[in-house]
């Protein structure tokens, strides 16, 4: 069986150089870019979008429960008032 070569490659010989440079440019230049308003009005859309995303629905039932338990005066004891403050306390890292 004989098998002939396909194209014009002789895989002996080297490969040619392109001619693309594998060298640095100098250190003078400095990439940047720059965005238009409308691409910085569209990202802040999509934060504003991705925050309600994640914001958790609102439970009508839980709310009307908690409301009755606030203006419940058997509730409202000073271990709840304290546990609360804890609460918000420890969620602005006081």
């Amino acid at each position: 069986m004989t098998i002939d070569r396909i194209g014009h490659l002789d895989p002996i010989q080297p490969g040619k150089k392109t001619g693309r440079s594998d060298q640095v440019r100098g250190g003078d230049q400095v990439d940047s870019i720059n965005l238009s308003s409308e691409a910085k009005e569209k990202a802040e859309i999509y934060q504003v979008v991705e925050l309600i995303k994640s914001t958790p629905e609102l439970d009508d039932a839980r709310i009307t429960e908690l409301r009755g338990k606030i203006n419940d005066p058997a509730y409202l004891n000073d271990r709840i008032i304290n546990a609360t403050a804890e609460k918000i306390m420890d969620a602005f890292g006081l």
